[in-house]
Parts: structure tokens; C-alpha cells; sequence
């Protein structure tokens, strides 16, 4: 129909029209109906048509809307004479008049021709940007004042002073600097006696030598990672509504931590990243940083394909956008549905962006570092001497229908012995739970030689009546699995009558069947109490093997009886059996623990999935393949669709990491710049776009990114030059007729003072108070009383060694904020957070003032000063002063706090200081 009206209109006209005239008769119908969405400001669809090259281009849906020649294949005009109101355009108002449609059409079909020159706007060239450019290699400038600058850094920052006018502060006392550059370089305070040490040390270079030992301290990785796991989105939950625990990220946070006090070189740390399973053992868990983002799990996405393809692609998506923003300081992911709005990303780079990590899966890996081997070593020599032991214990177990009553069903374990029998299959069929659907973390046969032949591992397969699942919970797949708990279970969907069954490589002689609804002990419901155990040979023949008939009923109130009881036994039993009990729980144990070290979530590597660009962005609307390739607007690596998949990251790595990208040192750079600040030289560190903000000193920035790649990419060579330079070593003392001009000390006419992050308040306090627990690495301390889950998360308020030590080292539970220190805008990685907010709030105020941390420490910070000052109220308030400002009490200061000390106690003194100003912010 629509293609009828068009030709009609198109005879009735021609016949008597003269060619159409594009300005005088077209443009005016865009302006009117068209360019109010597809004009300059908004591009809707990505359609534009008030530039030529533009308007022939076309939108994200429909490729090019106008075909020179050919008015009824354009998708233009489908659209203005469409009768179809969702489909009609424009979508407001009357539509084109019939005399307008016949204009379009005509104007089409002779060619559609736009004259050059004649457009009103122009389209910017989005590659025409500082940040796309290749750094200058600036000089730094000559300065008027040669008596201030220390360096280059500070040649640069005066010169654009003396530019506008205005003066460097004044230099801070040494023990102003020496607090700031301690808390700044390792996030906690110097010690009195450091501070006391460092005002004596007249010699040449005391100030380089205080900075040398502060980034040779362990300390200092543990407070720089924290920047980078920010941007990152690091976190031990795996997010969204469920928001499972992540037991295996840990080792990422621990790789990146070690990486900056190895001061590993800053390409080098890149392609760990990207590649490091091609790096060696080392760099295993470095590849955690693909997948630090959320994730749906396989039991949270629907079954059918569709939602199986969007969840994949949603999780590409998290890869390349946290790619692009991490090292490149773009937003690449703008462009999954169109083209990008500000930068220089057609849709097109990004899914080739995405071919380039197509084959990466968000699952664990086998750590290959020493610790790791030696744990899976010892695992397996520990699992052997359990299996023995068992076999021992088994002499103590009275057999299925004996004679005797056994000992009632229990949560943790139960044991099965029988009389052997030849089995290709073994079923567990449920008659009655104590509660709900029966759930069984583990089902374990033994044959006559003590193997466990039940384990998937072994070639048997499980099936069932029928599985209610629940992402990274409850899976048939976990019935066989060889782990425990309740977080690797099998659930039956009905509460009567569900069975499980296993079915064995070969015919086996069995003896012993183990089974437990929760051998951690966490969880007692869903208890199977009448049951049927059967084994099947090779012929098929069904016979039962073990029931319920003969164990004492179970008692919901009574006490859980340990998985053996030595209960029943005589007193030479007890005593052969009782060492053997001691002895396989603290195996059990050791091998848990070891557990924890053998793997690290850190991506699995296949092969890559085929990558079509998606029209707007919608899986189910795959248009043509697309190849891999790095972003054009700053590259040319293009890869064959072949590409093995390591060889593809290794080229985006090696493209990221060149010293020839624009992009990657000045987005490093001004990260580090903005630690040491507060504010980067780019206030916008993740978008260093068009629509990001232009660099407050563009020479600096660019020298520093020069001299970053000629120092060997050394992360710590750049903070030993920012913490040396005079314009750090400023006061933070307020000038008015500065602050009247710069405001926000952008131009660093003074130190810029703010509040301390999060952590180092935290970690500061269990400094001052002596309670710091400085043990490194590893899974985590507990914030709360679980690990992951829907809600409902308790804040954990004893505070024993383990949750003292530094905060890094806390179990992050995706946004969820910690208790006390969410409050001082800590982040809960739900996003990356490439700056952090500086808020001030009353519940800031409460939260420190009354928390059961802040009374808890405070106590311990009294006790301390107590100890190392004995019982004089004066010399008390000196040392808790010297401990938590890293000064002496003024006399009017020692004359008011004297009289609170004596009459409330020094705890109350303390308590007041770890919540002052001056012990909150950088000095």
C-alpha cells in the first residue's frame, strides 16, 4: 500500500514538476517535522538529518534511511506514510502533509541529491579531542620564582600561578608533611617516635628517605590497592537480588595489593589482567579483574535460549565497559545499542571490543602458585588418611538390620553400613522430611577398597524424581560433587516420595553409603527421616540395602549428636575409636582450610563465542559478524575470526599497554595524581571523552604521562616525585584573595586538605588504639554475620583479632555499606568509583561518636596510653595526643582536657580525639 502511494504520488508530480530543490523544498520539511529529534542536540536512533553525511548514513535500526533513486525501498519514507501510530513518524502531531510526502518521495527518486556546503551545522569531528592525541613531549616552562619549584612538577604548577596571578602557600612543618605523606603513601598515622625521629634528622635527603621506607612498606599496597579495587568493582559477592558469596575472589584483591608494593611495571600490571594465564603462576589470579563485576548465575537466568543470550551478553558487556574505563578512561559500553553519543565509538568498535573477550567465563580457576600445589597435595594425602580412618570407624558402626536400634537420622552425617553387595546403580528415595523439601549435601559410596565411587569426577552420573534449583546453592550436579554444605546441595521439588539415584561406570561391590543434609552443621531442616536406600546390579534387580526401620525416632528438641558417636561403645572401643574421631575432624578441618587457597575466581578461557553487531543492542537481533578489533578512532589491530582466544586478549593487552596508545599513561597517571590530591589533573578520571572535563594543567598531564613510561612504567616513581614537590609541601592554610579565584585550590595554590577515605579511618583507630592486626592476605574477616545472601545482614560487633585487621581485608558483601565506616562514602561496588565523594553528615558524626567500635577502641587506645605513660592524668593526655595527632597538647588543650580525664575517665579524651576533625582529615 504504502509502496502504491508512493509511486502514485510520484507520477501525478513528475509529469509537470521541475527537479526538487534540496534547500529550498527538503530541508524545510526535515526542519519542521524531523530535526527536533534528529537534528543537532538529539539524534534518536542514531538518525541525523540536518548534515548530509549524516542523514545518508542513517540510524541504528534501519541502516540507511534514504536510497538515492529509490523512494519505496527507503526506510524514511515507510515511515512518514506508515498508517501504523507506533510506527508513523513523526510520532507527534498530524504527519507530513500529502504534498510534503510527495516532495520526499520525488526528491528521492531523482537521486536525492543534497548540494555540498549548503548544510547550516556541521558535524564535529569526535576524534578531534586532547585525549585522543598523542601526548606532547612538553619542556617545562621557565618560572619567574626559581627559588620555589623542587622539580618539574612544580614548574608547571607555578607557572600557571604566576599566569594567574596568585602565590604558593607557604611550606607545612615537617610534622605536617610527615603525617600527611604517611597517611597518604600507607593510609594509617606515623608513630611518635617517627615523627619525633624525623624532626632530629638534619642530614641531607631526611625527606627522600622518609619517603623510600614508606614505599617499601607493606602497608603502603595494602592502602593503593584500595584506589584500584574501587575502580574495579571488587567485591566477595557476586551481586544482584541473590547476591552470593564469591569464596574465590580474594586472590585477586591479594595479586593487585602485592603488585604495587613489588611495584610491578604498569604495562606489565595490564596485561596481567587481561592475559595472565599466560604469564605464569603468579599472575593466575590477576584475571580476576575481567569478571570483578556482578553477574547473574546459571539458576538465576531462565532456561529458554533468549534469556540465556542476554544474560551472556550482559556479562561481555560488564568485560568491556570495565576494559574501557579502567585503562582507557572511556565509555566504551555507550555504544551496545548505538553508536556513541560524544566519543568515537561506533557500535561496530564495541562489539569488536567484545570479540576480543568473547571466550571469557566467569567461574574459577586451579591456582598454579607453591601454595596452591602444595595445598592440593596435602588435600589428597589427608583425604587418603580420612578414607582410612572411616574404614577403621566402620568397625564400630553396628550393620543395617542387625538387631539393635541405630542411632536416630542426623543433620551433619549419617553412616550406612551393610553387608557387601554387587551394585552398577544405587537410588535414596524420601518418604518424610522433619520439614520441607529433603535437601542432601553429599551422597558418598564406598566400595570394599574405601573409594568413594559415587563422585562425578569417577565417570557416575546422577539423576532424579525431580530438582528444585537455586543458583549456586541447590543443583542435582552438587549430590556428587565431593564438598559439602549447604551452598552445594541436592533439594528434591516434592517433600514425599523425591529420590536421587546414581549409576556407576562399572558393577562395583559396595559396603558403606554416607550421606548428611549439612555436614557443616549450619542447617537442620529439610532432614530425611523415613527413607529407603537401593542398590541395583548389572541385571537391574532392585534390593534394599539400608531403611529408617531400625534407628531411634528423631527428637527435633533433643541435642545433634556428633556424626559418630562413641555412644554404646565399650571402654576398649572408646579408646581405640576416640583418637580416630579427634584425628579425622582435625583433617577434615585442615583440608577445608586448604580448600580455600587452590582456586581463585579468575575467569575460565574457551572458545570464543561468534560476535554479531546486535542491532540496538538486542541479542535477538543479530545482524552481521563482526571481527575482532581494538577501538579504530586510536588503533589499527585487527584479528582473523580464527584468532585463538589467549592470542586475542594478548593483542588487546599488548594494545592497551603501548606506549603509543594515548590513552592508557594519562588515565594512569591522573589516578595517581588524584590520590595524592584529592581532585586529578582531569576531574573526570573513568571519561577522559568529550563529555569528560579537559585537564586543569594539559602540559603537566602530559609530562607526567612521558615521564611515567620513561621511568619503566614505575607507579612508585611517580609517587616519590608528587610527594617531593613543593606544591605538595604546602600548607593547607586558606588564602581569601586566592579562594576568591580558585576556590577549590585546582591550581594547587595550596594543599588541598580532605577527609580521610573510609578505611583509613578505620584502620587509623586500630592503629592508635594498639589493636592493629597487620597479618596479610587470604579470604577475608567477616563485617557481617554472613557472606552473602538476600538481606537481612547483621553487623558483627566482637571485635576479636581477625576483624582487626586492615579493611581491605573485609569480606566486601556487594552493596551492602558497612555498618559504621558506609557511612564516610565507602563504596559497596555496585559501580566502579573512580572518585569518591567527600560527604558531610550527622550520621557520619553518630556512627564514629557512638558506635560499639569507636567505644570499644576507645577503650583499648586508654588502656595503651595507660601503659606507656602510667598514671600521670598529664603525661596520659600528652601520649594520647603524640599517638593520635602526632603532636603535644597546646597548654590550653592539656589545661581542658585535664579536668575531663579526671572526671570522666581517659577513655572519654580518647574517644573525643579518634572523632576530631584533626584526626579525620589529611593535614
Amino acid at each position: 500500500m504504502h509502496r502504491l502511494f508512493i509511486l502514485v504520488s510520484i507520477t501525478a508530480i513528475s509529469a509537470t514538476a521541475a527537479t526538487v530543490d534540496f534547500v529550498r523544498e527538503v530541508r524545510p520539511i526535515f526542519e519542521k517535522h524531523c530535526t527536533e529529534c534528529h537534528g543537532e542536540k538529539k539524534q534518536k536512533s542514531g538518525l541525523r538529518l540536518d548534515v548530509k553525511a549524516a542523514a545518508f548514513k542513517g540510524g541504528d535500526a534501519h541502516g540507511a534511511s534514504i536510497v538515492p533513486g529509490d523512494a519505496a525501498m527507503s526506510p524514511m519514507m515507510s515511515l512518514v506514510t506508515s498508517k501504523d501510530k507506533d510506527e508513523r513518524m513523526p510520532p507527534k502531531g498530524d504527519g507530513l502533509s500529502e504534498a510534503e510526502v510527495a516532495t520526499l518521495s520525488l526528491w528521492i527518486a531523482e537521486g536525492a541529491v543534497w548540494p555540498d556546503g549548503v548544510d547550516k551545522a556541521k558535524v564535529v569531528d569526535k576524534r578531534d579531542h586532547w585525549s585522543f592525541k598523542p601526548p606532547a613531549n612538553p619542556e617545562p616552562p621557565q618560572v619567574k620564582d626559581t627559588a620555589w619549584p623542587r622539580g618539574e612538577i612544580d614548574r608547571f604548577i607555578l607557572a600557571r600561578l604566576e599566569k594567574e596571578g596568585l602565590q604558593p602557600s607557604a611550606e607545612a612543618d615537617r610534622v605536617t608533611w610527615l603525617r600527611r605523606v604517611t597517611l597518604d603513601l600507607t593510609g594509617l598515622p606515623p608513630t611518635p617516635e617517627q615523627a619525633k625521629a624525623f624532626v632530629k634528622d638534619t642530614r641531607g635527603g631526611a625527606f627522600e628517605r622518609v619517603v623510600d621506607e614508606l614505599l617499601k612498606s607493606e602497608r603502603y599496597g595494602e592502602h593503593w590497592a584500595q584506589h584500584w579495587l574501587d575502580v574495579v568493582r571488587y567485591a566477595d559477592t557476586h551481586g544482584f537480588e541473590v547476591n552470593t558469596e564469591r569464596p574465590n575472589a580474594w586472590p585477586y584483591r591479594d595479586y593487585v595489593i602485592r603488585a604495587f608494593n613489588s611495584d610491578t611495571p604498569y604495562d606489565r600490571f595490564i596485561r596481567e589482567q587481561i592475559v595472565g594465564d599466560a604469564m605464569g603462576p603468579e599472575a593466575d589470579a590477576a584475571t580476576g579483574f575481567l569478571i570483578t563485576a556482578s553477574v547473574l548465575l546459571p539458576g538465576q537466568i531462565g532456561q529458554d535460549e533468549p534469556s540465556k543470550r542476554l544474560a551472556r551478553q550482559d556479562s561481555l558487556d560488564e568485560i568491556v565497559m570495565n576494559i574501557g574505563q579502567t585503562f582507557l578512561g572511556l565509555s566504551v559500553g555507550c555504544a551496545r545499542c548505538h553508536d556513541h553519543k560524544f566519543d568515537p565509538i561506533p557500535q561496530r568498535d564495541y562489539y569488536a571490543m567484545q570479540a576480543l573477550v568473547a571466550g571469557v567465563e566467569y567461574a574459577d580457576r586451579n591456582r598454579r602458585v607453591p601454595e596452591a600445589e602444595k595445598a592440593r597435595a596435602n588435600i589428597a594425602k589427608w583425604k587418603t588418611r580420612i578414607a582410612e580412618i572411616e574404614r577403621e570407624l566402620n568397625g564400630f558402626v553396628p550393620l543395617v538390620k542387625s538387631g539393635g536400634q541405630r542411632a536416630p537420622v542426623n543433620a551433619r552425617e549419617n553412616v550406612e553400613c551393610f553387608v557387601p553387595v554387587k551394585a552398577k546403580r544405587v537410588r535414596f528415595t524420601i518418604r518424610a522430611t522433619n520439614s520441607l523439601e529433603p535437601c542432601i549435601d553429599e551422597f558418598e559410596v564406598f566400595n570394599r577398597e574405601g573409594e568413594n565411587i559415587a563422585l562425578a569426577s569417577t565417570g557416575t552420573t546422577a539423576s532424579s524424581s525431580g530438582d528444585v534449583v537455586v543458583a549456586d546453592r541447590h543443583d542435582l550436579k552438587h549430590i556428587n560433587d565431593g564438598r559439602y554444605g549447604n551452598s552445594r546441595s541436592w533439594m528434591a521439588n516434592k517433600r514425599e516420595g523425591g529420590w536421587v539415584a546414581l549409576e556407576f561406570p562399572e558393577e562395583q561391590t559396595i559396603e558403606r553409603i554416607v550421606w548428611g543434609r549439612d555436614r557443616e552443621g549450619t542447617f537442620k531442616d529439610r532432614l530425611a527421616l523415613d527413607y529407603v536406600i537401593e542398590a541395583a546390579d548389572a541385571s537391574g534387580e532392585w534390593r534394599v540395602v539400608a531403611d529408617a526401620s531400625d534407628r531411634k525416632m528423631f527428637d527435633e528438641k533433643a541435642k545433634q549428636p556428633p556424626a559418630f558417636s562413641l555412644k554404646g561403645l565399650s571402654d576398649e572401643e572408646t579408646k581405640r575409636a576416640k583418637p580416630l574421631v579427634a584425628e579425622k575432624t582435625e583433617l577434615e578441618a585442615k583440608s577445608k582450610a586448604a580448600e580455600a587457597v587452590t582456586q581463585a575466581f579468575a575467569g575460565k578461557f574457551r572458545a570464543p563465542d561468534v560476535i554479531n553487531l546486535l542491532s540496538r543492542g538486542d541479542p535477538e537481533q543479530p545482524k552481521d559478524l563482526v571481527t575482532p578489533a581494538v577501538l579504530s578512532a586510536i588503533g589499527d589491530v585487527k584479528l582473523a575470526n580464527d584468532t585463538p582466544e589467549q592470542q586475542r586478549r594478548a593483542a588487546l593487552a599488548d594494545w592497551i599497554a603501548s606506549p603509543q596508545n594515548p590513552l592508557t599513561a594519562r588515565v594512569m597517571v591522573n589516578r595517581i595524581w588524584q590520590g595524592h590530591f584529592g581532585t586529578g589533573l582531569v576531574q573526570t578520571p573513568s571519561d577522559f571523552g568529550n563529555n569528560g572535563a579537559r585537564p586543569s594543567h594539559p602540559a603537566l598531564l602530559d609530562w607526567l604521562a612521558g615521564e611515567f613510561i620513561r621511568a619503566g612504567w614505575s607507579v612508585k616513581h611517580l609517587h616519590r616525585l608528587i610527594v617531593l614537590s613543593a606544591a605538595y609541601w604546602q600548607s593547607a592554610r586558606t588564602n581569601p584573595v586566592a579562594a576568591e579565584k580558585d576556590a577549590d585550590a585546582r591550581l594547587l595554590w595550596r594543599f588541598p586538605s580532605r577527609r580521610l577515605e573510609a578505611e583509613t579511618i578505620r584502620d587509623s583507630v586500630l592503629s592508635v588504639s594498639g589493636q592493629l592486626n597487620i597479618t596479610m592476605y587470604g579470604s577475608g574477616f567477616d563485617l557481617f554475620d554472613k557472606r552473602g545472601g538476600l538481606s537481612g545482614f547483621k553487623p558483627v560487633e566482637i571485635f576479636k583479632s581477625e576483624n582487626r585487621r586492615r579493611m581491605i581485608y573485609a569480606h566486601k558483601v556487594r552493596r551492602e555499606p558497612e555498618a559504621v565506616f558506609g557511612a564516610f562514602d565507602c563504596p559497596d561496588a555496585g559501580q566502579s568509583t573512580a572518585a569518591r565523594r567527600a560527604s558531610t553528615t550527622p550520621i557520619q558524626a553518630l556512627n564514629l561518636f557512638n558506635s560499639q567500635f569507636t567505644l570499644a577502641h576507645a577503650d583499648a587506645f586508654a588502656e595503651r596510653v595507660k601503659n606507656d605513660a602510667g598514671a600521670d592524668a598529664a603525661a596520659q593526655i600528652r601520649r594520647a595526643y603524640q599517638l593520635a595527632l602526632t603532636r603535644e597538647p597546646t597548654a590550653a588543650e592539656l589545661e581542658d582536657t585535664r579536668a575531663v580525664v579526671e572526671q570522666h575517665g581517659l577513655a572519654v579524651l580518647c574517644r573525643a580525639l579518634l572523632n576530631s576533625n584533626e584526626f579525620l582529615f589529611l593535614p
